[in-house]
This record gives structure tokens, sequence and C-alpha cells, in this order.
């Protein structure tokens, strides 16, 4: 795990982890919004790759990468993003969330090590399963890269060891079957789910998918070691454009101050 990684989930609190869509209103903006979710006190940001076919995204986050590619953003403008994070934050866990065809295209190789170059933390990648670790998994190891993968609801006992093998910096529990940003999961599913995943790892495990609110944040961070907020934030981003940055700063400062202050349950 990263250095930088494994200090965000060593604090004996739950996590907050951040998502935002990079190029999003443009790409002159995305580094006050960067900012702004670094000083309301997330503890890692993903930031996201845009890709004209999000399948595992909902309308909100669908949007944002729409408008991320009007503005012109390509996979140079986020390294570009990130590598300029890198510089202003140099503690803060940076990891890049999208789809394998802008990873892949100039090969594994090429994509780990403008990750290495530009600061990366890790990779989250939607729609390569672990069976198909070798597209990009060996390089990003040999470049220092974590590979962060996803659990559904639907990864069972049987499957789960699959998808632990080569997982590294966090693993990232989707709690619904089904796109970002819409139904949100029981909360005693997620309790279900976290005892059975971290039975099996020791790797931190955090839950995303459809969480929006400092309460039901608050509630899922009472059983995983962090939870993953995005398409509220994306939504401020719609909402206020180039001056979304304050309010993302203040939504991130409420979520931050319920997910730290989230106490554990049996």
């Amino acid at each position: 795990m990263s250095a930088r990684l494994s200090a965000a989930f060593a604090k004996g609190r739950p996590a907050l982890v951040t998502f935002v869509t990079g190029g999003d209103p443009t790409p002159d903006a995305t580094p006050a919004i960067l900012d702004a979710l670094v000083a309301g006190g997330a503890d890692v940001i993903e930031l996201g790759m845009p890709f004209t076919d999000p399948m595992a995204d909902g309308p909100a986050i669908q949007a944002a990468n729409l408008r991320a590619l009007a503005a012109g953003t390509k996979t140079a403008t986020i390294f570009a993003i990130a590598k300029a994070f890198r510089a202003r934050h140099p503690d803060v866990p940076l990891v890049l969330m999208g789809y394998a065809n802008p990873m892949i295209a100039r090969g594994p190789e090429w994509f780990a090590a403008q990750c290495q170059d530009a600061g990366v933390d890790g990779i989250i990648c939607v729609d390569i399963p672990s069976e198909e670790d070798s597209e990009i998994g060996p390089a990003l190891r040999a470049a220092g890269v974590d590979f962060i993968r996803l659990a559904t609801p639907t990864t069972d006992t049987a499957r789960l060891p699959a998808v632990l093998n080569g997982s590294s910096g966090f693993l990232y529990y989707v709690s619904v079957a089904g796109v970002t940003g819409k139904q949100q999961a029981a909360v005693d599913s997620i309790k279900d789910a976290m005892d059975r995943i971290k039975s099996a790892t020791d790797i931190p495990v955090v839950v995303g998918f459809g969480v929006r609110t400092p309460d039901q944040a608050a509630a899922f961070a009472a059983h995983a070691d962090g939870v993953v907020v995005g398409s509220a934030l994306v939504d401020l981003v719609a909402t206020h454009g180039a001056d979304a940055a304050e309010p993302v700063r203040a939504l991130t400062a409420a979520l931050a101050d319920a997910v730290h202050g989230a106490k554990a349950t049996a």
C-alpha cells in the first residue's frame, strides 16, 4: 500500500473518500475544487477520468463526464491536474478512477509510468475484473501504484478471494447492485457485508455508491474503514460551475465531521 494511503487509514477513525470528475466543469476549475476537498477534510480524493461510456455511473456523473469532455479534457489533462495537485498537497492520497480504455490505450506500462510521475497513489478501474489483472495490474505494481478493486453485493464467499488477490490500497465495496448516486443500501446489509469481507482481508474496506448526506455517511462509517461520497459533490459542481469550490468545501466539512465522528458498532 502506498505510504499516503496507509497513513490515511491509520488515524484510528473512518476515512472520508471523496470523488469529483477531472475537468468538470473545466480543467482550469478542477484544481480549486480539489483544494476545497482537502480544505474540507477529505482523507482520500478520487479523481474521475472522463470517458464517453461510463457504464457504472448514474446521471450525475454521466453528465459530469460529458461536461469535462466538452471542455477538452483528455488523459494528459488528468495527469497534469494530478501532478499539480501533488505539488500543492504532498501528503494527501490521490486515486484515479475510471474505465479501461483510457488506461490501456497507450499500453499499461505508459499509463503506470504516468501515474508514478504524477504522484498518483492508486487506480480504480471499473471494468477490468480480477481475471484480467494482467491487462494492467503488473505494470501498476511495478510502478508502486495500488490497484484498488471493487466488490459488490453479488461478490459471494467463493469469488471474494479472486477479487482480493492482487488488490491493494483499499477495497471499494459497491453497496448496491446499480449505478452511482441512485439507491442506497440498508445499514444492516452494509454491516453484514463488512463483517464477511473484513474477516477475509487486512486491507481497509470502504463503502460507496448511494451515499449523499452526512447522516448516511456516518451510518455506514460505523461499520467500514471509510465511506465514499461522489454524486452529491458532483451535483454541486453541476449547480455552481466554476464557483463550486466553496459549496464543495462546506459539504465536505460536514461529511468529514460525520464520518470521523462515527462510532463503531458491534
